[in-house]
C-alpha cells in the first residue's frame, strides 16, 4: 500500500518483478485522455462496461463508430494506437520508437522511476500473440484504428511486458488517487480531471466480466492483469497492489481479490459505505473471541 503523502506498507516478496500486462491500461489511457481530451477520448475508445471476457472480439462489434471500453484488449489496443498521433510521429509505418519512448516515459512517471521492457516476455508474447494481431486488424477494417495495426500491436505488445513491481504499482496507483501527483516525487503527472475518468472507466471494467461483482465486494476502481497482479484506487487516501499469479476463470489474481475485499472492508474504503464493516476486524485489532 502507498498514501497519498507517500508513505509504504509492504509484506511478502515485494521486490519480485513480473510483466505489468492489463494493469498498464489505466495508464496509457490516462495518457491519451491528458493529450487528446476527455470528450474525444471517450468518443473515440468509449466509457461503458462490456460484461465481455478481456480478450473478446464482440468489443469492437456491438458499437458502430467506436471501441466499448478502454479496459478490454480492443479498446486497449485502440488506445495505445493513439500513442503515434501524440508523439507527433504522423504515420509511423517504419518506426515506433517515438511512439514507444512517450508511453514508457508516461508509465515510468507514474511509477516514479525509469520502467524497462522485459525482453523475454516482448519476445514470447510478440511470438503469440496472434488474437491481438486480429483484434487489431478487425479494428482497423472497422475505423477504429488510429495507426497502422501492426504498429499498434506491437506498442501495445511492449507496454503490457513492462517489468514492476507491487511498489511500483502500489505508488502509480497512489498518483491516480492523489488527483495525478505522484507522491514520492511531488511530480504531477496527469491532471484531477484526467484521473477522475480514468478511475470512472476502471470500475467499469477493470476486473472485466467480474467488475460489477468486484464493486459489490470491494467498492474501489480497480484493475487486473494475468500476471497476476491487482491495483486498487482509494481516491484521496492511497493505492493498493497485490500480486499472485493463480487466476481464475475470468483472468483475475484468486487470492488478489481476497485480500483487497479484506482490507477495504475493515478499513472502510469502499466509495459506497459510511463506515467500516463492524463485522470485519481491523488489520491492528486484536483477534475476536466467542
Amino acid at each position: 500500500m502507498a498514501s497519498v503523502t507517500g508513505r509504504a506498507f509492504e509484506v511478502g516478496d515485494v521486490g519480485v518483478r513480473f510483466s505489468v500486462q492489463s494493469v498498464s491500461k489505466p495508464f496509457v489511457l490516462a495518457l491519451v485522455v491528458e493529450a487528446v481530451g476527455a470528450d474525444r477520448a471517450r468518443n473515440l475508445l468509449g466509457a461503458n462496461a462490456t460484461g465481455l471476457p478481456f480478450n473478446s472480439v464482440m468489443a469492437i462489434e456491438l458499437h458502430d463508430h467506436r471501441t466499448m471500453n478502454p479496459m478490454v484488449n480492443a479498446g486497449a489496443i485502440a488506445t495505445t494506437s493513439l500513442a503515434p498521433e501524440i508523439a507527433g510521429t504522423g504515420r509511423p509505418d517504419t518506426t515506433t520508437d517515438a511512439a514507444w519512448d512517450v508511453v514508457v516515459d508516461w508509465l515510468s512517471a507514474f511509477a516514479g522511476r525509469r520502467l524497462t521492457v522485459d525482453d523475454e516476455v516482448y519476445a514470447c508474447e510478440s511470438a503469440t500473440n496472434l488474437r491481438n494481431r486480429g483484434i487489431a486488424h478487425l479494428l482497423h477494417s472497422y475505423g477504429r484504428l488510429h495507426c497502422d495495426p501492426d504498429v499498434a500491436t506491437d506498442l501495445y505488445t511492449r507496454q503490457c511486458s513492462v517489468s514492476v513491481d507491487v511498489h511500483d504499482l502500489a505508488v502509480m496507483a497512489a498518483t491516480l488517487a492523489d488527483g495525478g501527483v505522484n507522491p514520492l516525487t511531488g511530480r504531477r503527472v496527469v491532471s484531477d480531471r484526467t484521473c477522475a475518468h480514468v478511475l470512472a472507466v476502471m470500475a467499469t471494467a477493470g476486473l472485466y466480466e467480474l467488475s460489477g461483482d468486484w464493486l459489490w465486494e470491494v467498492g474501489l476502481p480497480g484493475k487486473s492483469g494475468v500476471s497476476g497482479a491487482v491495483v486498487t484506487v482509494a481516491p484521496g487516501k492511497g493505492g493498493l497492489a497485490v500480486w499472485s499469479p493463480p487466476l481464475d476463470d475470468a483472468g483475475n489474481s484468486v487470492r488478489g481479490q481476497l485480500i483487497t475485499r479484506s482490507l477495504s472492508r475493515s478499513m472502510g474504503l469502499n466509495v459506497f459505505a459510511s463506515a467500516a464493516d463492524p463485522h470485519v476486524p481491523r488489520p491492528d485489532a486484536p483477534p475476536v473471541r466467542d
